[in-house]
C-alpha cells in the first residue's frame, strides 16, 4: 500500500527514514508549543506566615472560653496568580511581591488586631466602657470572635487591596499549635 504527499510511506527505506525525521520534528515542534502555552498559563501559589498576640472573650460560650483569655495567632495567606512576564519590570518573574503581601497583612489585620483585646459588641457596655476607660487597645466586632468567623472577617478584609491578577487562595488562621480554622477559594466559588 502506498501513501502519498509529504510524509507517504515508500518501499525505499531511505524515504521512510526522511518521513519518519519530519514527523519527529513536527511533534517535537508540537510539544514545544505545548510547554510554551502551558508555563504562559501557570499559577503559582505564594504563602506567607504571620504571628501575633491576641486576647479574646467568648459570652455566653458553655466553656472556659468565655472568659478571656489569650493566645498566640499564627496566620498564613497563601495567593495564586500568575507570574509577571515582562523583562522590563522590576517584579518580573513574581506573583507578587512578598513585601507587599506582608503590608497588606501588616496594615489591615496586625496592626489591629496584635496585642488587642476582641470582643463582640453586644458585650455589657459598663465592660466595654471600663476597658477604653483604661486605655486598653480594644477591638469589637459584630460577631462573636471565634476563631472560624475571625478567619472570615480576616479574609474580607484582605481580598479587597490584592493586586489585580492576585486572590487569595487558602488562608489558615491557628489558635493554637494544633487547632487551626480554613479557608479556601475552591470551597467558597
Amino acid at each position: 500500500m502506498a501513501l502519498s504527499g509529504p510524509l507517504s510511506y515508500s518501499a525505499e527505506p531511505r524515504n521512510n527514514a526522511v518521513a519518519l525525521t519530519k514527523v519527529i520534528f513536527l511533534l517535537g515542534s508540537i510539544a514545544e508549543l505545548c510547554v510554551q502555552i502551558f508555563r504562559r498559563y501557570m499559577k503559582i501559589r505564594l504563602t506567607k506566615a504571620f504571628t501575633f498576640d491576641m486576647a479574646h472573650g467568648l459570652p455566653g460560650y458553655d466553656g472556659a472560653c468565655r472568659n478571656i483569655h489569650g493566645h498566640t495567632y499564627q496566620l498564613e495567606v497563601t495567593v495564586i496568580g500568575e507570574p509577571l512576564d515582562d523583562p522590563g519590570n522590576p517584579k518580573n518573574g513574581m506573583v507578587m511581591d512578598f513585601k507587599v503581601l506582608k503590608a497588606i497583612v501588616k496594615k489591615k489585620i496586625l496592626e489591629v488586631f496584635d496585642h488587642a483585646l476582641v470582643l463582640p459588641e453586644a458585650s455589657p457596655k459598663e465592660l466595654l466602657s471600663a476597658l477604653r476607660n483604661d486605655g486598653q487597645k480594644l477591638v469589637t466586632l459584630p460577631f462573636q470572635p471565634t476563631c472560624e468567623r475571625l478567619l472570615i472577617y480576616l479574609v474580607e478584609t484582605m481580598e479587597e487591596d490584592l493586586p489585580a491578577g492576585v486572590s487569595l487562595h487558602r488562608v489558615r488562621l491557628y489558635e493554637t499549635p494544633t487547632s487551626f480554622a480554613e479557608w479556601t477559594r475552591y470551597d467558597n466559588s
